[in-house]
């Protein structure tokens, strides 16, 4: 009995400890990236790849999907508004929620799923195979090196995604509204003038700021902590990903509270 006790208090006791362990890690990496980034030598190079890689091959992937998310909202919502006489509201309800949710989050998302989970599995496969210790080694800071470029890229890119978006989901809710929705081209792009302000675009950037964050931290934290081989990496990515998404759900209800909260 008593060896079956000890299992089960151990497996408490990681219950209660791994959340404050992550904690504590992704406050000091965020805090050692913080310190670091006006030091030199400075990765120009490999923050340029980063941005690349996390920015601009993105675009795809969050035109498409806040595309189709912005049409699925107007073939919900202009119908409805259509048939209630209220289709001076079609293009704001569109150009609201795209602006202020679906643009910022779905950015984020894709970020963590793509990118998020590329970084985890880059970092991790160099702890299994003992390279970030051979930079240390070297005396070249992992921090520097490996974490910094991702933090700067991925917070840079982040709100230019979120603007690529914002275009994309209002032009679909337009073609839906419009083209099957009945309403008219003049009604909907004046709604947007008379009910969407900038700060609604320029708050919801903001947000990706700190998506951003969120899935550089939580992907270097991940891949910094891989152990035990293929299989520590394949759990890394997954846990980037997942960790990633429930964050910057949680984060969004906070910002757009602060953000929105009083409109």
């Amino acid at each position: 009995m008593l060896p079956v006790a000890d299992e089960r208090n151990k497996s408490w006791s990681s219950i209660l400890t791994t959340p404050l362990v992550f904690v504590g890690e992704c406050t000091i990496i965020l805090l050692d990236s913080c310190r670091k980034v006006f030091s030199k030598p400075i990765e120009l190079a490999e923050t340029v790849n980063q941005m690349s890689f996390i920015g601009v091959a993105s675009i795809p992937i969050v035109a498409l999907t806040t595309f189709a998310s912005g049409a699925v909202l107007s073939l919900y919502s202009a119908e409805l508004l259509v048939r209630f006489g209220a289709t001076n509201l079609a293009g704001a309800a569109v150009g609201l929620a795209v602006t202020r949710e679906i643009a910022p989050v779905l950015a984020g998302i894709m970020v963590a799923s793509r990118a998020g989970s590329a970084m985890a599995a880059q970092v991790g496969s160099m702890a299994v195979t003992e390279q970030i210790d051979a930079l240390r080694s070297l005396s070249v800071d992992p921090t520097k090196y490996l974490v910094l470029p991702r933090l700067i890229a991925s917070v840079t890119m982040q709100p230019v995604l979120c603007l690529i978006g914002v275009y994309s989901g209002v032009m679909g809710g337009y073609l839906v509204s419009v083209y099957r929705g009945g309403v008219p081209s003049g009604a909907f792009w004046n709604s947007i003038k008379q009910f969407v302000e900038p700060s609604d675009m320029t708050n919801g950037m903001v947000k990706t700021l700190f998506f951003g964050l969120i899935v550089a931290v939580v992907s270097c934290q991940q891949g910094l902590r891989t152990r035990d081989g293929a299989t520590g990496v394949g759990r890394a990515t997954t846990n980037s990903v997942v960790i990633s998404m429930v964050l910057i759900y949680v984060a969004n209800y906070l910002l757009t509270s602060v953000l929105f909260g009083r409109k």
